[in-house]
This record gives structure tokens, sequence and C-alpha cells, in this order.
């Protein structure tokens, strides 16, 4: 269950209270469900109780508990518990979801996280002359188009807009470090931030996150022509990974696979893959493409954090294991690489 379904969820729940006369309150088109916050739990949690409460004058947790009632045996749930004065926190059913998420990512390949939910939106941009802006404008047309918005850069013969350039820079930065990486460095600044500097973005290490990413989709890549070399392919499906006695990952698990319990948790390479759809969703939104750089370089990340235990090691043979682990290094490729393309950089099959 992503979190765009989750939300459906939620919504259809509080149709169903709101029908039933238990609340009397307007149904929210949508419902906001994110990460859990100290002291929650589960994979996801929404304040919605809360806000409900307020309108309809009811305790936060008596509108939770009615909530709770409705989406107990939802599908995609495993359990709704209530923290606080009434917050939702949502442990996902995991024991086929993940199989199925990684084959939808694969099935969609690029257009993984595009969406409908900004059709019937009209937007235009002026037309801009200085490299940062213009970076970000096409970058924020991309992201809107892929949400179902028509948007375009000066359909109408609008005039150019010319914007002065950072007069601290003395040479355009696609002269001295190529144009896909200065168009990296534009769009992740966020928008009150200055590009990385040229040095940074040649340094050919971990610590650049252009780096960085480029290279973690090289690393999906190789892992399938290796995998193809020891005459297997990938195939989605359990991943196999130990267990206590309690059913949770052991301690030495890695963290890229590891279920997210709270904001200290590094975050895991499954629920990143599934939260993709409203990154781009919320970074169109907000016409911000450095949300999609920092969820590229999460994804990165975990990737890079288990990559070495998707191939059969010394004489261990191929196991069906090794192809869920490596599908889902396939489909983290195909994120970062797809993230990549709408920002109009090319996704490395070697670096």
């Amino acid at each position: 269950m992503t979190p765009a379904e989750l939300s459906r969820t939620v919504v259809r729940a509080v149709r169903s209270v709101v029908d039933e006369g238990v609340l009397a309150v307007d149904v929210p088109r949508d419902v906001k469900v994110e990460r859990p916050r100290p002291g929650g739990g589960g994979d996801y949690a929404s304040a919605v109780a809360l806000k409900l409460a307020a309108a309809s004058g009811l305790a936060p947790r008596t509108v939770a508990e009615a909530l709770r009632g409705r989406l107990a045996g939802a599908p995609g749930l495993a359990r709704v518990d209530i923290t606080g004065p009434g917050f939702l926190n949502f442990t996902l059913d995991t024991s086929t979801d993940r199989a199925e998420l990684v084959r939808q990512v694969l099935a969609l390949g690029p257009r993984y996280g595009y969406g409908d939910a900004l059709a019937g939106q009209h937007l235009s941009f002026a037309p801009v002359d200085e490299p940062r802006a213009l970076a970000v404008t096409s970058a924020a047309v991309a992201l809107l188009r892929s949400q179902g918005a028509a948007a375009e850069i000066g359909p109408y013969g609008s005039e150019r807009v010319p914007v002065l350039p950072d007069p601290r820079n003395a040479a355009p930065l696609a002269e001295l470090v190529g144009a896909d990486a200065a168009r990296w460095a534009h769009l992740r600044a966020a928008a009150h931030d200055r590009p990385a500097p040229a040095a940074e973005l040649l340094a050919q290490r971990e610590s650049n996150p252009y780096f960085r990413v480029r290279y973690a989709h090289t690393r999906a890549r190789a892992l399938t022509r290796n995998a193809h070399a020891l005459g297997f392919t990938s195939a989605p499906g359990d991943l196999d990974l130990p267990r206590d006695a309690a059913g949770r990952p052991p301690a030495s698990t890695p963290a890229a696979l590891r279920p997210h319990q709270n904001d200290t948790t590094p975050a895991p390479l499954l629920p990143l893959l599934a939260d993709h759809p409203a990154a781009l969703l919320r970074a169109a939104e907000l016409r911000a493409p450095d949300r999609v750089a920092r969820q590229l370089e999460a994804v990165a990340d975990a990737l890079l954090g288990f990559q070495h235990l998707v191939l059969p090691l010394g004489d261990e043979k191929p196991s069906a294991a090794h192809r869920a682990r490596l599908a889902l290094a396939e489909a983290a490729g195909v994120v970062l690489a797809g993230g990549l393309s709408l920002f109009g950089i090319d996704a490395p099959e070697f670096l």
C-alpha cells in the first residue's frame, strides 16, 4: 500500500462515519499521511482525527476510535493504533505488498510515480534566460506534466524575462562542470540556497550527492549484468531475511531493509520506493525540484547500503531470495533513472 492508497483508504473511512451520522463534517478530498514522529509507531501516521475533531466538536480520541473501527481489516493494513491525543498510526500488511510494489515499479519503468492528481490544471511560465531559473522552470514543468497537469513555458508568445546572473559566479556553471552536473546543482539547491560549487560537483566520491545518485544507478545496472553472468534474472518475491523470535529483523540486518520505526531510523528502501509517487506529487505542487533530488539521494543511499546482499557469495547458489533482492535493486535503479530524467539528466550505465 502506497501513501496515496493509504490516504484514499482513510478518506473512505471518514466518509463512512459521516454517512452513518457519527461525524458531521465535510469529507476531505485527501488525508495527509507521513512517517511517525517520535512517540508514534507503525509505518505511517495521520493527524486527521485531530482536524476532524475541531470541526465536529468531539474529542480527538473519540474521532480516532471511530475511524479505527472503520479501518480495521482494511486490505493492506495489519493494524491501526492510536497514540497521544488522537494520532492514528498505521502498520502495513507487507506479506504481499513488497513483491507487488517491486513488480509495479518494474512494470511502469521510469514513469513510476506519474499520476493524474493535477489533471485539469493548466499552468504557463514566462521564459527566462538565467541558467538556474531556466533549469528550475523546466523541471517544474516536467513534474507538473508527470502529475497530469498541462504545463508549458510561454505558450502564448509571452516575452522573455531576463533574470540577472549571480555576480559572484565568474563563469556559467555548465562551462565548468558540464550541463548535467550544472542542472543537478541548480535543482538540488532549495530556492533560498546557492548551488554547490564546481569543485564539489566534480568530486568522484560519495560525499558528492550528484556522484552518489548516478553511481547508485550504475551499481543497479552492474548487479543485473553480474546476475546474468551467474545465470539468473530478477523475480519479485520474498527477500528471505533472517528474523528473531518476535518476527523482527535482527540488528545486523542492513538499515536499507529494516522496517521503519521512527524518524531516527535510517530510511529503508522499500518504503522509499512506496513514497516516490507522493514525493513527485508534492514536488510538483510546490514547484520544488529540490524535493525530488533529496528523494533520489535517499533511494541511492539505501540501495548502496544493501547492494552486497544481492548476489550469491562464494559457492552459494542463486536462490529465489537472490532473484527477489535483484528485483528490488533494479526497482531502485528505475526510480533513480526516472527521477534524473525529469531533471533532463542522463542515468549512466557505467561511471
